[in-house]
């Protein structure tokens, strides 16, 4: 299954970025696809003017359009998600994320800030008609302490956290994946049974 990791953090390095590829290398170890995509990293003024034509745009709402689930990663700053994450998600259709699964992730400065994802986040998230939001996951700098050598290690809290985001969207996309395929058998079962049907049918002199 592909999961798109949806960064929207306007800094590099970022925190919030750390963590989501903690948590896309959780995923891409139980075989799953994933796929990056830095907000920021889209051409400014097409973003600033929802100019969906423009080809940067339109390539990053295909590599949405095809994940299966998105983990969304933000910053939290006065008591909101970003902007540039805000920015890109006004580009999106009504059904931007129908069908899918979203993971929200997100890391502020103190465990005031924690709200923020579903009071702010998680709203807009759902006007956008996502098949399933999961819980979310929240954590301060503090939490996810950064070693150049060992890369991110979240404090204990944290990394149980993580670990059940991980194991309920592997969850959940394996039974999308079965779903899909019961789609499919019967979609050809029912192709095969039209067969003989057709193959009875008079010919025309």
């Amino acid at each position: 299954m592909n999961v798109l990791l949806l960064g929207g953090s306007p800094s590099a390095p970022s925190t919030t970025w750390r963590l989501q590829q903690l948590v896309g290398a959780r995923l891409a170890a139980l075989g799953h696809s994933t796929f990056a995509l830095q907000v920021r990293e889209l051409p400014a003024q097409a973003l600033l003017r929802a100019d969906t034509s423009d080809p940067a745009i339109l390539e990053a709402v295909a590599l949405l359009r095809d994940a299966d689930a998105v983990v969304v990663g933000t910053p939290v700053y006065k008591a909101s998600f970003s902007g540039v994450l805000k920015t890109f998600l006004d580009l999106l259709p009504q059904d931007g994320l129908a069908g899918k699964l979203v993971l929200p992730l997100a890391t502020g400065g103190s465990q005031s800030h924690m709200l923020a994802l579903d009071y702010a986040l998680r709203p807009v998230l759902a006007s956008l008609a996502p098949r399933h939001i999961l819980p979310s996951i929240y954590a301060t700098s503090e939490q996810l302490p950064w070693d150049a050598d060992k890369g991110l290690a979240p404090v204990a809290a944290i990394a149980a956290r993580i670990d059940a985001g991980v194991e309920q969207l592997a969850h959940e996309l394996e039974q999308v994946r079965q779903r899909a395929l019961l789609r499919r058998a019967a979609e050809r079962q029912d192709q095969g049974q039209a067969e003989p049907a057709a193959a009875l049918a008079p010919v025309a002199a």
